[in-house]
């Protein structure tokens, strides 16, 4: 029994959604996504919410139940309230400057780093050590933080690079003399 697929998603005042087959419109206050979902599942929109129903009981069915309700959910949440990573950068000298919809990362290389920011994405240099990223697509949202991460990713010595805030970084011993 699916725990996260059989929970149905509530419909927030201002929220519009129109299925048309298996693609999800989701249109709100924030922004509009789309998504088209497995064509197993049995989508249906009823009294402002959104009920997940799986043909069968088998393995593969089952997973993509909650898998289903967790996206549409997530289209829900980011068109309402939007999402957002946190990132944060530690090292002597490594910083992060925003001009325009270019992120400058200076990370110790050679040259310095600029990233622009793809479409429906937003990074805010709060501070030179502070990078937060937004926008209403979570799974976008993950995939930049993440390309800035992969820049300069934290070493386990001294801790050094760039991580999420939430994020705990396993520090090693250094070699003793």
């Amino acid at each position: 029994m699916s725990r996260v697929g059989n929970a149905p998603v509530a419909i927030p005042a201002g929220v519009d959604i129109k299925l048309d087959g298996h693609t999800m419109t989701v249109k709100g206050p924030k922004g509009e996504l789309s998504k088209t979902l497995h064509q197993d599942m049995i989508i249906e929109v009823e009294d402002n919410q959104i009920i997940v129903k799986r043909p069968s009981e088998s393995k593969n069915h089952k997973s993509l139940h909650g898998l289903t309700r967790a996206l549409i959910n997530n289209m829900v949440i980011g068109v309402t309230k939007g999402f957002e990573k946190t990132l944060e950068i530690s090292g002597i000298g490594y910083r992060a400057l925003k001009k325009g919809n270019v992120l400058t990362l200076n990370l110790g290389y050679s040259h310095p780093i600029e990233m622009v920011d793809p479409d429906g994405i937003e990074t805010v240099a709060e501070t030179q050590t502070k990078v937060i990223v937004k926008g209403i697509s979570k799974e976008a949202v993950g995939a930049h933080a993440a390309n800035i991460r992969a820049k300069r990713p934290p070493e386990p010595y001294k801790g050094h690079g760039i991580k999420y805030a939430d994020e705990h970084i396993r520090r090693k011993v250094g070699k003793t003399g």
